[in-house]
């Protein structure tokens, strides 16, 4: 059985659809190019990627398709699949399980053993825990734990991951009992 590819992203793509096919493409933008990370730099949904590239210094938009796909390809291998993290949490030194969703969401649902990743968590981990420590960190749907991966990874904790598709993917993968919701926001 083959494994479906991601979806191509395109030149013509407008940058909701590139969002929509790569949620992680905001990130990459920022970090290389300084694109969609603050008002002075940022896009609107119905722009094209070729039009977002031709307004910012006449960017080649073939080689930011190049460092979006490449980008997501290091992204994936910041992913950790449900029945992968499942039988992590099995064996004798588990990953630290980080929720990094907000308080309400943690406190009406949230997964066994898990510590609620907080502002004060974060500067502790910075601070005393070693490098390679094992952190799995998890959100609603995958988005927002990745970014906090890359966030981790970027400060030296080479050992982290984030749970692909969040506590969502858990209780459809894993849990069942584990309550699905929606967030108005999302």
């Amino acid at each position: 059985m083959s494994a479906l590819l991601p979806p191509k992203i395109t030149p013509d793509m407008t940058m909701a659809d590139v969002l929509a096919t790569y949620a992680g493409a905001r990130r990459a933008l920022f970090a290389k190019y300084h694109i969609g990370g603050c008002r002075s730099c940022g896009f609107a949904d119905t722009e094209t990627l070729a039009q977002v590239c031709e307004r910012n210094e006449q960017l080649d938009p073939t080689l930011v398709v190049a460092h979006l796909e490449a980008s997501r390809d290091n992204d994936a291998q910041m992913q950790l699949s449900p029945p992968a993290l499942a039988e992590m949490m099995q064996t004798q030194t588990p990953p630290q399980l980080l929720d990094v969703r907000s308080r309400e969401e943690h406190e009406a649902v949230h997964l066994a053993g898990d510590t609620f990743m907080t502002q004060e968590l974060m500067q502790q981990l910075f601070a005393t825990a070693a490098k390679d420590t094992a952190l799995v960190l998890y959100c609603h749907k995958g988005d927002r734990s990745l970014d906090l991966a890359a966030y981790f990874i970027g400060h030296g904790f080479t050992n982290t991951k984030c749970l692909a598709g969040g506590i969502d993917a858990w209780s459809c993968d894993i849990d069942q009992s584990v309550p699905r919701y929606n967030l108005e926001m999302e």
